[in-house]
């Protein structure tokens, strides 16, 4: 069923009370709706939109943004169902000294103040203006308008106020900084957490399709509903049966006696998009699907009913969710066992793999805080729940298990954020070729590349484990003891070769096991029995007893050098001849530990299990060293990145971005489909963004080519150019150390007797001095958007890949991350001898590259490669660069995700 909410150009978003509303273009057609709100608004407020109370105004208002006669303007609605609830446009104006300026205009229905309507709307018109070449708005607005002068103080975009005779003039530049960004993010968060307490704090909820057989899907969700105490009112819907399980049914959903706020559908999937209908028109607020198996049709007729009716989705084609706070008790899965209550926020696209999470984290007491299978993620996704245990007040440590990823950046911004107050961990699910395929038959998503998704993991604060074992043990970590300071790990042991095992693990690991100082050395010995070794590891013999073994953790972990303690035990005759067991150091401390200590207990059955101390936090108790290592590791891993400042984007000089765009734009319009583009305009493309380049000149003859070598300067480099060429140096087209006139004729020569007509010209360069030769790139993914590259460069670049990457926009800190992250980084810094490089000439390039990236979407691949680092400069020598038409993302724009 349309409705006139929808159009090809609607996007849906949220308002501060999770309200779903409709944003679109106005059409001719809705002036009688538009003109209705105008009507339903008080003499004062139409005063105060157009400085009068005349309805007249109103009536002229609806008839010109209903019929905008010029293409530079524009109006958007936002509607409620068919409801108009706020429009607001833009006209472009004449101004010599601001060419790229439009005045706007705002009206919010009266009774929709204060549900964030206009800040919507100016954002999406934002948005829109942007993308026409607007750079500015500019508002009038009367003096006792303090709705409309909040709306645009809000909006997070930097603004100057100029007040006259009882006016106020506002003037709004729309370039998104990270103030604008803080704003749209604290807005979305309200938004976002109030759409979804219905379904995760619902005061009653309908199970759709719970059958009267014990095996069915419905039943088991009902079931588990009823048997773990569910605090609201509990319905089934059933045309055969007056009571399921104990609760009573009835025939429809539009029968029950009140409206439930939440509505789990266990029916056939050929019935889904009816069944949703039926439950929007009743008022329900949520729906969680269990099924799956929809055609196209089904599941596009499912999310309209949806977002019609303004209800949040959860799956299809998922387990079901749950809230343990007491006051709720919501367990809407059908999952064997109820999850324990606990402190872990869980999302999972596998049903499965939620199953075995909530299986592990209960029996290691950690529980958890709410759980969600998000299926198919038709709606709701992980950047939801992120935001739901932001403000829980109850999580405090976030797992995941994502096959796929809507909206990347915005993802990233939510979880690094949330990160800096808990750990947000996650399996990397889909590494291999094999695993990627499977996750795209699962869940119809689009395969991530490895590189991307790690460089939104590292960038976000996300810890990433390699399956789920590792995640639970890393879990176990995190939840009970404090992050470590650094790597250092003292390794106690009452047997010599457990510890060597637990020392290699660590160094795999990436932690250090350094030498104790001898003060401390002294300590322990006199602490430990004869013939103990107090190096690092500490072999405490099987002769220690549980007393002496508590003292040693316990001076370690108290000293500063060391930043974690590792115990390793083995049971020993000894101890089971004195009934002493060194197991109970670990649980009953001799005194304060303020270093995180795990243990490794080699006869242990379970891969891992919190041993409950005495006094104090548990203590994480592994089978084998190698997984309490890792654990420690990625410990260290997230301390590190927590410890680091949030970073930046600096600001940046020489930049000539309307060039770049009208070059790029010119490229397209020539070569519609796209294409690798030529060598002056990639240099020209270098030159807009200020990175600095060997000089060269372009060729198309040996003479042209032998005077450019003369006036460049000899000994010369010459390289010849056709469309799409990638390796030049592997069929021969680049000749170097040109030391005449003559020998750069011969050398053009050659390349037109062995590549003929495919040769449209040559670069020629003067040879560049020695340096570090490196690769600076970037790739657009279509999902995570632009990646920045660095590494070794050369004609080896892809043989050693000895690569990082990022994702764009690059921060300071970023930037730093690339520099160090590659093998080769030693050279960069000077460790062989020969001086540290232009570090201060290489950020600049990579920031430089960030913004042609971000401001270019058109900007499918850059090659720079050699770059060539010296202690005085950083230099491009080659550069490739392909475009292909694509429009700008708007990754940070509110509006729910479609199908």
């Amino acid at each position: 069923m349309a409705t006139h909410a929808e159009g090809p150009d609607a996007v849906h978003a949220l308002l501060t009370d999770g309200t779903t509303a409709t944003i679109r273009a106005v059409r001719p057609d809705d002036r009688e709706r538009v003109l209705e709100m105008y009507r339903r608004m008080s003499a004062d407020n139409l005063r105060r939109r157009f400085f009068a109370a005349s309805r007249r105004s109103a009536e002229h208002a609806a008839e010109r943004v209903c019929t905008l006669s010029s293409p530079t303007d524009q109006a958007l609605l936002a509607l409620v169902g068919d409801k108009v609830i706020g429009v607001a446009e833009y006209h472009r104006i004449d101004s010599p000294d601001r060419p790229q300026l439009a005045e706007i205009g705002l009206t919010v229905a009266d009774d929709w103040h204060g549900h964030g309507v206009g800040t919507l709307l100016l954002e999406h018109l934002a948005h829109t203006a942007r993308a026409a070449g607007v750079t500015a708005f500019t508002a009038e607005s009367l003096a006792d308008n303090h709705l409309m002068l909040k709306v645009v103080a809000d909006l997070g975009l930097r603004t100057t106020r100029r007040f006259e005779q009882g006016e106020v003039y506002s003037t709004i530049e729309l370039q998104e900084d990270e103030q604008y960004l803080m704003a749209v993010d604290a807005r979305g968060r309200t938004a976002d957490v109030a759409s979804l307490r219905p379904l995760l704090r619902p005061r009653s909820v309908a199970v759709i399709g719970a059958g009267r057989k014990e095996t069915s899907v419905g039943r088991a969700v009902l079931t588990n509903l009823r048997r773990n105490g569910f605090n609201g009112v509990l319905y089934a819907v059933n045309p055969h049966a007056a009571s399921i399980a104990g609760v009573p049914a009835f025939p429809t959903v539009a029968m029950l006696p009140e409206t439930p706020e939440l509505a789990v559908l266990a029916v056939p999937a050929h019935t889904l998009p009816d069944v949703a209908e039926q439950c929007g028109a009743r008022g329900v607020r949520a729906l969680v699907v269990v099924g799956a198996g929809l055609r196209n049709r089904e599941a596009t007729e499912l999310l309209a009913a949806c977002r019609r009716h303004g209800m949040r989705l959860v799956g299809p084609n998922c387990l079901g969710l749950a809230n343990t706070d007491p006051a709720v008790r919501l367990d809407a899965t059908f999952a064997a066992a109820a999850p324990r209550p606990g402190t872990a926020g869980v999302a999972v696209q596998s049903g499965g793999v939620g199953i075995a999470l909530l299986g592990a984290l209960s029996r290691l007491g950690i529980g958890v805080s709410s759980f969600v299978s998000l299926g198919d993620k038709y709606d709701v996704s992980g950047n939801d729940l992120l935001q739901w245990w932001e403000c829980d007040g109850r999580t405090d440590l976030a797992v995941l298990h994502l096959e796929s990823f809507g909206n990347p950046r915005a993802f990233s911004r939510t979880a690094r954020r949330l990160a800096r107050r808990m750990p947000v961990l996650t399996v990397d699910a889909g590494r291999s070729e094999a695993g990627r395929r499977a996750a795209a038959s699962h869940t119809a998503a689009l395969a991530t590349p490895t590189m991307t998704r790690r460089a939104l993991f590292r960038q976000a604060g996300i810890i990433p484990t390699t399956g789920l074992g590792e995640l639970v043990e890393t879990s176990a970590l995190l939840h009970t003891q404090p992050l470590p300071a650094g790597p250092r790990v003292a390794i106690v042991s009452n047997a010599g070769g457990a510890a060597v095992l637990a020392a290699d693990a660590c160094a795999e690991a990436g932690l250090t096991v350094p030498e104790l100082p001898a003060t401390l050395a002294a300590e322990l010995a006199a602490t430990l029995p004869a013939g103990a070794r107090v190096a690092n590891p500490v072999d405490t013999t099987p002769a220690v007893t549980s007393i002496a073994f508590a003292q040693c953790l316990d001076r370690l972990a108290q000293h500063g050098a060391v930043d974690a303690v590792l115990a390793v035990l083995v049971p020993t005759a000894l101890a089971a001849a004195s009934g002493d067991n060194p197991v109970e150091a670990l649980i009953h401390p001799a005194g304060s530990r303020s270093r995180p200590l795990l243990a490794a207990l080699l006869d242990q059955a379970e891969p891992v299990r919190l041993l409950p101390a005495s006094e104090g936090r548990s203590v994480p108790a592994y089978a084998e060293p190698a997984a309490a290592a890792r654990a420690l590791g990625h410990a260290v891993e997230y301390a590190r990145w927590r410890a680091e400042p949030l970073g930046s984007i600096p600001a940046l000089d020489r930049i000539d971005a309307p060039t770049a765009a009208l070059l790029v734009d010119d490229f397209l319009q020539h070569t519609p489909e796209g294409g690798w583009a030529d060598p002056r305009l990639c240099g020209a493309l270098l030159d807009a963004y200020g990175i600095p380049q060997q000089p060269w000149a372009w060729a198309n003859s040996p003479d042209a080519a032998a005077a450019a070598a003369e006036r460049l300067g000899l000994p010369t480099a010459l390289k010849a150019h056709w469309p799409g060429i990638v390796h030049k140096s592997v069929v021969g087209a680049v000749r170097l150390d040109l030391r005449s006139p003559a020998a750069v004729r011969a050398a053009y020569r050659d390349f037109t007797d062995r590549f003929g007509e495919l040769m449209t010209g040559a670069v020629v360069q003067p040879m560049a001095e020695r340096g570090v030769e490196l690769v600076a790139g970037v790739t657009h993914d279509d999902v995570f958007g632009p990646l920045i590259l660095f590494g070794l460069g050369g004609t080896a670049t892809e043989v050693l890949a000895d690569h990082a990457a990022r994702l764009a926009p690059l921060t300071d800190q970023d930037v730093h991350a690339l520099i160090t992250a590659p093998r080769c980084s030693p050279l960069l810094f000077g460790q062989h001898g020969d001086g540290p490089v232009d570090l201060e000439g290489l950020e600049q390039l990579l920031h430089r590259l960030s913004r042609m990236a971000c401001d270019l979407p058109q900007l499918a691949e850059a090659d720079v490669n050699p770059v060539l680092a010296r202690p005085g400069a950083v230099t491009a020598l080659d550069v490739r660069i392909r475009l292909a038409p694509r429009t700008a993302e708007a990754p940070y724009l509110r509006r729910l995700r479609a199908r």
